[in-house]
C-alpha cells in the first residue's frame, strides 16, 4: 500500500498583495501586505557611489539622442520663380550622355552613309558603336520577319569581318597603316546600313528571281564604295592599295547578302 505525505501549499512572496492572485490561494495565517507603489521619479542628482554602473546622469541621457535630424539642402529661387536644390536630378546630365550615345553624331553619320558618293570622312573620325549596334539589330529584325533567326550569325559575322579588314588593311599598309580595330568595327557597322535597306526591301520582293539579285549587287557595291572610302581616308597608307582593300569589303558585303537572299 502507497504511503501518502502531506504536500504543504507553496507560497510565493511576490504573489502577497497581489490582486491577479485568487484569494484561497494564500495562506490563511499570512498578513496582507500593502499595495505595490511605484517609486516617484526624483530630481537628478549625484551618483550613488556604491552602484558603479548606473553612476550617469538619467535627465541628461533622456535629452540626448543617437539620431540627428535630417540636414536639408539650402533651397534658392530663381529668377524664373523655379526652386533650384544644389545636387538635385536636374544638374544631372541626360542618361544617353552618360553612357556615351550621341544621338545627333549617329544621324549625321547615317545621312552621310545615304550618299555614296559624297562620303564624309571627318564624321567618322570620333568612333563608336551605338550607331552599328542599331544598324545591326534592325538587320536582325528584318531578318526575323522573314522567318530567319540570325542574330547570332549578324553579331559573329561583323565581328569576323572586321577583324579581317582590320589584318588586311594593316599588312597592305605595313609601317604606315594606323587603323584601330575599334575604328575598323564601328566603320564596317556603319556600313551595314545598304544591307539593312536591303533586308528590308527583300520582304516584297519574290526570291529567286533576278530583281533580287540585282538589288543585292546594287546594295553590295553601294555598301562597298562607302566602306572602302571611309578606310582609305581615315587611315593612313591606303591610297596604294585602294582595290585590294575594296575586293575585301566587297567579300564581306557580298557574303551578308547572300544571307539575306537565301
Amino acid at each position: 500500500m502507497a504511503k501518502e505525505f502531506a504536500v504543504r501549499p507553496v507560497i510565493f512572496p511576490s504573489s502577497t498583495g497581489n490582486p491577479n492572485v485568487p484569494q484561497h490561494s494564500r495562506h490563511p495565517g499570512a498578513a496582507s501586505a500593502p499595495p505595490f507603489q511605484p517609486p516617484r521619479p526624483t530630481a537628478p542628482g549625484p551618483a550613488n557611489p556604491s552602484i558603479p554602473f548606473m553612476s550617469f546622469d538619467v535627465g541628461a541621457a533622456s535629452a540626448s539622442s543617437s539620431f540627428s535630424a535630417p540636414v536639408f539642402a539650402s533651397v534658392s529661387t530663381g529668377g524664373g520663380g523655379h526652386f533650384s536644390v544644389p545636387g538635385s536630378f536636374e544638374d544631372e546630365p541626360p542618361l544617353l550622355e552618360e553612357l556615351g550615345i550621341n544621338t545627333r553624331q549617329i544621324w549625321r553619320k547615317t545621312l552621310s552613309i545615304l550618299n555614296p558618293f559624297r562620303v564624309k570622312p571627318d564624321l567618322h573620325e570620333d568612333a563608336d558603336l551605338s550607331g552599328p549596334f542599331l544598324f545591326l539589330m534592325a538587320f536582325g529584325l528584318f531578318q526575323l520577319l522573314a522567318g530567319k533567326f540570325h542574330f547570332g550569325i549578324i553579331l559573329g559575322w561583323v565581328t569576323v569581318a572586321a577583324l579581317f579588314l582590320y589584318v588586311v588593311f594593316n599588312m597592305l599598309a605595313g609601317r604606315n597603316g594606323n587603323l584601330d580595330l575599334y575604328r575598323c568595327l564601328s566603320l564596317v557597322g556603319y556600313c551595314m546600313l545598304p544591307m539593312v535597306i536591303l533586308s528590308a526591301a527583300s520582304l516584297f520582293v519574290p526570291h529567286g528571281g533576278v530583281l533580287i539579285f540585282s538589288m543585292a549587287a546594287v546594295f553590295v557595291l553601294w555598301s562597298t564604295r562607302v566602306c572602302t572610302g571611309l578606310l582609305v581616308e581615315l587611315a593612313s597608307g591606303g591610297d596604294e592599295h585602294r582595290g585590294l582593300i575594296a575586293y575585301a569589303c566587297c567579300l564581306v558585303y557580298l557574303l551578308f547578302s547572300l544571307l539575306i537572299i537565301f
